[in-house]
């Protein structure tokens, strides 16, 4: 999926005013944390092109969440080929609109094949995958949002989705596990990591404005940020 977005005054003004504005931001982190909530106003802000990764389109995700043994493999195979030609796609678009952002990581997706493949299932993967990440956009911000698996379950629970009903606590605690290691190791672009268990970006004017700030003032490394440490909240 992707659309362009026009963009809202106040936040238009300050990707003006910011020293170096992100080409490509990926916002990333285990379901239910708020991915497709801010990538969405993210796209409003910057006027930008969105990439989401569509999980109601993918015919097996009900099926594996039921029953994970039998359904995981069309499950990851239907969802990176979803991604890799969405990224193709955008590779190849008009560079007249600079700025883009998805929620998704390409990279991510190895970690659910991971989780819920087995032995001979992750090898046909590997094998599909390598094939279609061959030159794929990198981008130029990771923004990695984290909180605890009760506020994720509390959040998935209150959005209601249907293919979403037979998550259990104990597959969001392996995922976000994943998502920790993962991010621990991860250097392929500038990483903001944040403490996303107590502020709403989807509500909260102020709490989206300060994480806002914190997005378009990329810098190289990691960067942390925690709005309670910090005497926000």
């Amino acid at each position: 999926m992707s659309e362009t977005i026009k963009p809202a005054t106040d936040q238009a003004e300050a990707v003006e005013t910011a020293e170096i504005k992100p080409d490509f931001i990926v916002i990333e982190g285990p379901i239910g944390v708020g991915k497709t909530t801010l990538a969405n106003r993210l796209a409003q802000d910057f006027g930008s092109d969105l990439l989401l990764e569509g999980a109601e389109g993918n015919p097996f995700l009900e099926k594996f969440y039921n029953d994970p043994g039998a359904a995981a493999l069309p499950t990851q195979l239907f969802f990176l080929l979803q991604r890799a030609r969405q990224l193709k796609a955008m590779k190849q678009a008009d560079m007249f609109n600079p700025v883009r952002v998805a929620d998704f990581l390409i990279e991510k997706d190895r970690l659910f094949a991971e989780i819920t493949l087995d032995g001979d299932e992750l090898d046909l993967y590997e094998q599909v995958y390598a094939s279609l990440t061959i030159d794929i956009p990198r981008p130029d911000l990771v923004v990695y949002l984290q909180a605890p698996v009760e506020v994720l379950l509390q959040r998935i629970q209150k959005r209601g989705l249907k293919h979403e009903h037979f998550i259990e606590a104990a597959y969001l605690q392996r995922l976000s596990d994943s998502y920790v290691q993962f991010f621990y190791q991860y250097n392929n672009a500038p990483l903001l990591i944040v403490n996303a268990a107590d502020i709403d970006f989807a509500n909260n004017d102020n709490d989206y404005k300060l994480l806002f700030e914190q997005i378009i003032n990329v810098s190289p490394g990691r960067r942390y940020f925690n709005p309670m440490q910090l005497g926000y909240i």
